[in-house]
């Protein structure tokens, strides 16, 4: 049986654009989508503003009927108590978020996430309906040392313990090398990791889990490289960065089957 698995353009504003920008960039985007009749059914569509944003463009989604998806840039492992500051599962999901990142490569270094607190954040998404996207990926020194699959590897399947071979996950490669360093990967050097990490995800959950399981590259994905990434047979997407806050260059990379020939 052949699965089909929908590629997911998503788009990670990190701390950049308020709730006032981010409903105009949400129109706009929505707007520039519908002239160029994007079909969101053969790629799919999502933006993860900061936390203040997130009702926000809920509001804005719901309104007008649009059919990009959101999610939230981190969750709590607590489900609630006195922990100030951080934001629980629960409430990304009372304003209807379908995913929230996880373990981003920013978190890791910035915030000292291990491995067990990305499994904990985790097992919170998927305890509120959340589709966690789970970012692994390596540094130059870890590339240099250990080549380049086995710590995004290692990432991925300490996340999964204790996750059930039914649950929506998507998987995002990100090399810490190549975020924001304008040096992408080329689509080779994503797709032997995309395919080491679809292996691991095999062997934790399934072959069913493995087939279905979207996995998606970033680092300085652009309108001008995105295809390349996108004819590799185990990449099912782009977690776009900087690109994203541009609104159409942003637009480009989601209609990349329109303007480019795969």
């Amino acid at each position: 049986m052949v699965t089909t698995r929908t590629p997911l353009i998503a788009g990670n504003w990190k701390m950049n654009l308020d709730h006032f920008q981010a409903i105009a960039f949400v129109q706009k985007l929505a707007w520039a989508l519908k002239d160029a009749k994007h079909d969101y059914s053969s790629v799919e569509a999502a933006v993860f503003p900061p936390f203040t944003d997130l009702r926000s463009v809920q509001t804005i989604v719901q309104a007008d009927k649009y059919e990009i998806g959101y999610g939230a840039q981190d969750v709590s492992v607590h489900a609630s108590g006195a922990y100030t500051g951080e934001v629980a599962a629960s409430f990304l999901a009372s304003l209807d978020c379908r995913y929230v990142l996880v373990g981003h490569s920013e978190r890791r270094t910035l915030h000292g996430e291990d491995d067990a607190v990305v499994a904990a954040k985790v097992s919170a998404a998927l305890g509120s309906s959340l589709v966690p996207v789970i970012c692994v990926g390596e540094t130059a020194e870890d590339l240099e040392k250990h080549g380049p699959s086995a710590v995004p590897v290692a990432q991925l399947t300490r996340a999964l313990e204790g996750v059930d071979s039914a649950a929506d996950i998507v998987v995002a490669y990100e090399p810490v090398w190549a975020i924001g360093s304008g040096q992408a990967a080329t689509p080779k050097q994503a797709e032997q990791v995309a395919a080491e990490l679809r292996s691991a995800l095999r062997e934790s959950l399934g072959d069913e889990a493995a087939d279905r399981t979207r996995i998606l590259y970033g680092g300085s994905v652009k309108a001008n490289n995105i295809a390349g990434f996108m004819r590799e047979p185990n990449v099912d997407g782009a977690l776009v960065g900087g690109a994203s806050l541009d609104l159409n260059e942003f637009a480009s990379i989601i209609r990349y089957q329109s303007h480019v020939g795969l």
